[in-house]
């Protein structure tokens, strides 16, 4: 790890996006309840999630990441928890089968309760207050004194992230997913869909090359891989008092983990060299993303692979890009760049944040064409620069909403209103994330197919 590194030495660094707290005094003491706390995941599962992102670098796997906007504590239901992961699930078969590659999954769940703001304050009908920052600082109703940022919320957020990882635990691993209940993931409201049936015909499929499976004597029961798998969890590291309480010393490696997610990233507000979030990173075992915008320069991009990644290990460090119809100028020469320093790097692309759009209505959206597009031109710029393009970042619901515009569905912006739920960020709904997997089902099909071709001519 990098020397002269501690917890706390962020704090001597500037700091973007981070809440004044009145109470100074109560701030100390709930970080200090927080840090004799248990951790919410462990080490070693961590470097789990290191190790298979290092297949995603070589090209050897893809990754898949998606979840909740930002959690809240509303919304806090057993269901919905099943609801996404299952979504997970179905995208998650549908890659690896039709690109014949291992799924990578990890959720943006368990801890994704902050979020950076454009603007500090919001004003209604002549009201000024701070802006709702995400349940784990403040409250998302127009009062004053809900929107007082309140260290509290922390231990709430701890609490309610310890109950999701332990659900999430008990899916992954108990049976829930076998994929002989493949059939079973579906939700009720895509059965009758475009998406649901397309997914219908890939699960037959599957069901078919079980049964041949088991008649051979490969059964869940004798290969744990057919009855269970891998899920981590991840979350923007941006409320840095929390992230610190909940750093911990490896017992087995004396290393530092963060012990909030098994995987943490800096976002495209926060990622300044110098700055408090990436000091804090820097240091931590995990593995680690950054956002990436279009305004990020080369060299920037290079010293953020420097301090976050010094020994220049695969698996360490995901650059994630959101950079909408600016992509196809300003991705090749970062990728270009990366490539002629022989960095070891996860590529991924999140098509959301550049995409989102108010509507005159009032309704902040996403067009799923424009989302789609993002997703095209992306796998293009890899292909053209021979390149893997390693994975997916997406903000999801496995619940029915009608947030994002377009899709399979035709939801129109007068059909925003129907089931408008986000509080904060539009999200795609489950058949909106199928029919995505789908598309980029074709597009690593393609690319394997490609590769293949070339190694028969060479």
């Amino acid at each position: 790890m990098p020397d002269k590194w501690t917890p706390d030495g962020w704090r001597q660094r500037p700091a973007l996006h981070l809440p004044t707290y009145a109470d100074q005094d109560r701030l100390r003491a709930v970080e200090q309840r927080l840090g004799a706390f248990p951790p919410l995941v462990f080490a070693g599962e961590a470097r789990q999630l290191r190790q298979s992102l290092a297949q995603v670098a070589e090209g050897n796997a893809f990754l898949l990441q998606g979840g909740d906007c930002a959690e809240s504590f509303a919304e806090f239901a057993a269901n919905n928890i099943r609801d996404t992961f299952r979504v997970l699930l179905q995208m998650a078969i549908v890659l690896t089968y039709g690109a014949a590659l291992p799924v990578v999954k990890v959720g943006r769940m368990g801890g994704q309760f902050a979020k950076p703001r454009s603007s500090p304050t919001e004003t209604i009908a002549g009201v000024t207050l701070p802006a709702y920052r995400g349940d784990m600082i403040n409250g998302v109703e127009f009062t004053a004194e809900v929107r007082e940022p309140d260290p509290e919320r922390m231990v709430q957020a701890y609490n309610q992230s310890a109950a999701t990882l332990n659900l999430l635990r008990a899916f992954a691993q108990g049976g829930y997913a076998d994929l002989n209940k493949v059939h079973q993931w579906t939700l009720g409201f895509l059965a009758g869909s475009p998406q649901g049936e397309r997914y219908r015909g890939l699960a037959d499929r599957l069901s078919e090359t079980l049964a041949f499976m088991a008649a051979c004597g490969l059964t869940s029961e004798v290969v744990p891989q057919i009855r269970e798998t891998s899920f981590f969890t991840s979350h923007e590291a941006l409320l840095l008092p929390y992230e610190e309480a909940l750093t911990r010393i490896d017992s087995t490696t004396g290393d530092w983990y963060c012990c909030s997610a098994h995987m943490l990233w800096i976002g495209e507000r926060t990622r300044q060299v110098d700055g408090a979030h990436v000091e804090f990173l820097r240091g931590v075992g995990n593995p680690l993303g950054v956002k990436l915008g279009p305004a990020i320069p080369e060299g920037d991009l290079l010293r953020l692979c420097d301090i976050l990644n010094p020994a220049n290990e695969a698996g360490r460090l995901t650059l994630i890009v959101r950079m909408g119809d600016g992509i196809d100028a300003k991705l090749p020469p970062l990728i270009r760049a990366v490539q002629r320093e022989g960095r070891k790097v996860v590529w991924a692309c999140d098509p959301m944040h550049a995409n989102t759009v108010m509507t005159d209505s009032g309704y902040k959206t996403r067009s799923f064409e424009r989302i789609l597009k993002e997703v095209r031109a992306y796998f293009a710029i890899h292909r053209a620069e021979g390149t893997h393009p390693g994975g997916v970042h997406i903000e999801l619901t496995g619940q029915d909403v009608t947030e994002c515009i377009g899709g399979a569905q035709a939801i129109t912006e007068a059909g925003l209103c129907e089931r408008y739920e986000t509080f904060c960020d539009p999200r795609l709904n489950a058949s909106q994330g199928l029919e995505l997997a789908f598309l980029v089902a074709e597009a690593l099909k393609e690319e394997r197919d490609a590769a293949a071709a070339k190694r028969r001519t060479e």
